[in-house]
């Protein structure tokens, strides 16, 4: 069972610029990645075990504080933040960045924006089969794809917690140099196939709510009963302080 108390959480934007060069495995977490995780142990060992843990949910930062865990995040840092962050540091000096994940439509959108947005960063993108589990030899396939790019930073986009699973399951097969971020929702908002909510609904902690009125038949369950389970999976970790 996986407990904020035992994380340690990048504490803000500006703390991304300490995160080490080489072969580095960056996750999120939010309300929905902790309730998962509650019955997920394979999902909890990854974002226990990977290397920077990103607060991306106001709603876990506020749990830190009230459980007074050992990370205390200043800011909550959404996916988009990290990739901002990571292309405009690669854009500067140049180099190659894949994209593992998503349709090949969104893949070619990404590839296209990339070219005015990001002109320094050669992208390379490779599009998994869709199905809910890989066989050996379609994980081959993804992993020889990532090995042969060589790529200088690495997204992997299939949705939590399929994309946190497999990356730590084959972290030792991937023979790269590189930032690895765990980002699915990130490759549809720079696609331009999925608006991200406007900057007055982020800045007060209200893009899930622009979510749900967005998208209310796929995101009902995830915040009407997410978000009560996160509360109550924050009052059990704290009883059990």
């Amino acid at each position: 069972m996986l407990k904020l108390k035992d994380l340690t959480l990048v504490e803000s934007r500006e703390a991304l610029a300490n995160i080490p060069e080489g072969k580095v495995l960056i996750n999120t977490i939010n309300a929905h990645s902790f309730n998962t995780a509650q019955n997920d142990e394979l999902f909890a060992e990854a974002l226990s075990n990977g290397d920077y843990l990103i607060p991306d949910g106001a709603s876990i930062i506020k749990a830190c504080k009230w459980l007074g865990c050992k990370s205390q995040p200043k800011e909550r840092i959404a996916g988009w933040n990290l990739f901002e962050f990571e292309m405009d540091k690669l854009n500067k000096k140049g180099g190659r960045c894949m994209f593992m994940g998503s349709s090949p439509k969104v893949l070619n959108l990404i590839t296209e924006r990339a070219k005015s947005v990001y002109p320094n960063i050669d992208v390379v993108t490779f599009s998994p089969p869709y199905k809910p589990e890989f066989t050996d030899e379609d994980n081959q396939q993804i992993i020889s794809a990532i090995n042969n790019a060589d790529p200088d930073l690495l997204w992997i986009g299939m949705t939590a917690p399929k994309q946190e699973k497999w990356t730590y399951n084959h972290w030792k097969d991937l023979d790269i140099h590189c930032h690895v971020g765990t980002i699915g929702a990130v490759f549809d908002f720079f696609a331009g196939t999925y608006q991200r909510a406007p900057h007055w609904w982020q800045e007060h902690s209200l893009e899930w709510l622009y979510r749900l009125i967005k998208e209310p038949r796929r995101m009902w369950r995830r915040y009407v009963i997410g978000n009560p389970l996160f509360l109550k999976n924050i009052q059990r970790e704290k009883a059990a302080n």
